[in-house]
């Protein structure tokens, strides 16, 4: 197995990295990342030290550079992760979306249909693994939960970006023949997470002594995936997937931000109560201080913000043996833990 692994650098595919490095039947990694501001060589200073890895700095958005990678590297397999995922900035930025998510997973689709499927045979065996997010599904009530059947209902341009590589990666493999497998993940988190998503965001303001800004009434609900157990769904995706098939993947862990907050502020109290009681550094002086959840402040929601996702994995669980191995609880705590002692 030669794996083209897009996105290598972010949040996500360091991880992934880490766990297909370790499999046997993994001959060499490429990692194709672009570096733009979440992909950092940090992430993968573990993963370089493979003999098997090799680093190509191509931005997807550039056709002839695609393809040169998947053609010098003989590319078997893809787990696709490379994408623009902050809503925040897909909201005032579309533009980077459509571009990136789109076009460059139109690039790469295009890239190992010429490979892959317009050489001579015999063909290797091949795999195109999407990942996707389960925002393309739009927003939930106070019950159900999102399947793999689920309609389409794209509520941010970000989702809607996503939504439409999906439906293009499904498009090759209906068309073209391309072996495919789609997943659906929920909001992930864990170490090394680019510091604009919620929990970072809010371990960094709690360390700081800052005012912790939560959308709304804060009670918007996300169904929670620690990061190394989305590595290992992916994996046994890329290896024992159905092809042209889709998997949600999920934690099994539904909470709202506003008791997320709360409980990372309760844990940085217990793993750091050096920092409880000094003041805000936006505070005037006199300001009382206590406790973490002091510094919670409610700020204007944003546009279009979906209220409840939640994930049925069952699909996953029944068909590829996976279901993830951390519950919220001892996810976050080794999160916090790993912010605190990383931090600086």
């Amino acid at each position: 197995m030669n794996l083209l692994v897009t996105g290598g650098c972010g949040f996500i595919g360091s991880h992934v990295l880490d766990h297909v490095l370790a499999e046997p039947e993994v001959t060499r990694v490429v990692n194709l990342d672009c570096l733009t501001y979440a992909g950092r060589l940090e992430n993968v200073a573990t993963a370089a030290r493979s003999s098997k890895y090799r680093f190509e700095q191509v931005d997807l958005r550039d056709k002839a550079a695609v393809l040169r990678v998947v053609r010098e590297h003989a590319i078997t397999h893809v787990l696709h992760l490379a994408a623009e995922s902050h809503v925040d900035r897909s909201i005032e930025g579309p533009g980077d979306f459509i571009q990136t998510n789109i076009v460059g997973t139109f690039n790469l689709l295009e890239a190992c249909r010429a490979v892959w499927i317009q050489t001579p045979d015999p063909r290797p065996q091949t795999r195109f693994v999407h990942v996707s997010t389960d925002e393309v599904f739009g927003s939930l009530g106070a019950i159900g939960h999102f399947t793999e059947t689920t309609p389409y209902a794209p509520n941010s341009p970000y989702s809607a970006s996503k939504a439409a590589s999906d439906l293009l990666v499904r498009a090759y493999h209906h068309t073209y023949g391309l072996d495919v497998v789609t997943t659906n993940c929920s909001n992930n988190y864990g170490p090394r997470q680019f510091p604009e998503k919620l929990i970072p965001v809010v371990i960094h303001k709690v360390a700081a002594r800052q005012p912790i800004p939560v959308y709304g009434d804060g009670m918007n609900v996300r169904d929670w995936l620690y990061v190394t157990d989305h590595a290992q769904a992916l994996w046994q995706a890329l290896t024992r997937g159905r092809n042209g098939e889709t998997y949600c993947i999920g934690g099994h862990n539904e909470w709202a931000n506003l008791r997320i907050v709360e409980l990372i502020c309760d844990l940085v109290d217990e793993l750091a109560p050096q920092l409880v009681g000094r003041t805000l550094l936006s505070a005037s002086p006199g300001t009382p201080t206590g406790n973490s959840r002091s510094l919670i402040t409610f700020v204007k929601d944003r546009p279009g913000h979906d209220r409840r996702y939640a994930i049925d994995a069952a699909k996953i669980d029944r068909e590829l043996g996976w279901r993830p191995a951390h519950t919220f609880e001892t996810g976050i705590r080794e999160t916090v833990r790993w912010y605190l002692d990383n931090s600086g």
